[in-house]
């Protein structure tokens, strides 16, 4: 990849510290379908993808059933072209009120944390490796299925808060033990804080209070990456959680970068569209879309990204030409 000599690591370090930095840096990420079901797999596909595109951080992106599934979900990967995989089981309340807090170190969980520790040892000393979180409500939402969370919030809310106090704790001890083997961040995901899912009001309820109960263990790192998934997203609930960049679908909702700029001066990241761009797009499609973030952006911190995961069919010449325009610019 052309581009002034720096490394990955130093390159993000100053962009979160606002020093002048000497390059536009890149964070692109994927699903690993199949792949993500083994730790050596997943650390191999991982490692493939950073050596192919270079990003500036490396995001383990597991599937998102890896943190329920020993609770007694089950899924499978049917030809999703983000890569990711389709429940074919949900819990019923009875059977969720039920659940235990999980030993990390065992089952799905604790073989997360075996790709975590290969990639880490591969990749750490130069570049930036984040663990991806899904939020605690994130996961009750796929313990119970997607369309049965809402009704079970308004009508079953006890039940509801007692299930995220046990997804919260085993979370807290997974974050912590992840600390542990050195991570240098989190890719902590939110799917509910939007008005096309929850109220305000719920979404504070279930699903930021119970954020917060982790705010201690992203403190705990210098990089953390906060996704807020979704299109009409309450973005100023989000201004407070500890997390250096934020990542949201710029491209397909408000607020655009423009617009995110003046209510944070956190690290914005964003600025090409997963699909319109980056599967069906042109190279010059590719280039207006970030020319046009940089200048949304002004002189604020950017890291270029394309709202959320890239599709897997997303066309490797285009992956490459957007990393290589963004570092010539």
């Amino acid at each position: 990849m052309p581009g002034i000599s720096i490394s990955h690591r130093d390159l993000i370090e100053g962009l979160i510290a606002s020093n002048r930095i000497p390059r536009l840096p890149v964070a692109f990420w994927r699903h690993f379908p199949i792949d993500d079901q083994s730790p050596d797999r997943l650390s191999a596909a991982t490692t493939l993808f950073q050596n192919t595109y270079d990003p500036d951080i490396i995001k383990v992106s597991p599937s998102s059933s890896f943190c329920i599934r020993e609770w007694g979900i089950s899924d499978e990967w049917s030809g999703n072209t983000e890569g990711t995989r389709d429940y074919t089981n949900s819990l019923s309340l009875d059977e969720a009120q039920e659940i235990t807090v999980q030993d990390v170190m065992q089952g799905s969980l604790g073989k997360q944390l075996s790709a975590i520790e290969m990639i880490i040892a591969i990749h750490a000393k130069t570049t930036p490796v984040i663990q991806t979180i899904f939020s605690p409500l994130s996961q009750l939402k796929n313990l119970l299925g997607k369309k049965n969370l809402a009704y079970a919030i308004r009508h079953h809310p006890a039940i509801i808060s007692g299930t995220l106090d046990v997804i919260t704790e085993t979370t807290k001890k997974f974050m912590l033990v992840c600390t542990n083997l050195g991570v240098d961040g989190f890719f902590y995901a939110v799917q509910h804080a939007t008005s096309y899912e929850l109220s305000r009001e719920e979404f504070i309820q279930f699903g930021k209070n119970f954020d917060i109960r982790l705010f201690d263990n992203l403190n705990k790192h210098w990089v953390n990456i906060l996704h807020i998934h979704g299109s009409h997203i309450y973005f100023d609930l989000m201004l407070d959680y500890p997390c250096q960049i934020f990542n949201w679908h710029d491209r397909e909702g408000a607020p655009n970068l423009l617009e995110a700029s003046r209510l944070t001066d956190k690290v914005l990241c964003g600025g090409l569209n997963r699909i319109s761009a980056m599967v069906q797009g042109n190279e010059e499609q590719i280039e207006s879309e970030i020319l046009d973030a940089v200048s949304q952006i002004g002189g604020k911190h950017f890291l270029l990204g394309a709202g959320c995961v890239l599709s897997i069919i997303a066309p490797h010449g285009k992956i490459i030409h957007a990393v290589n325009f963004a570092r010539r610019i």
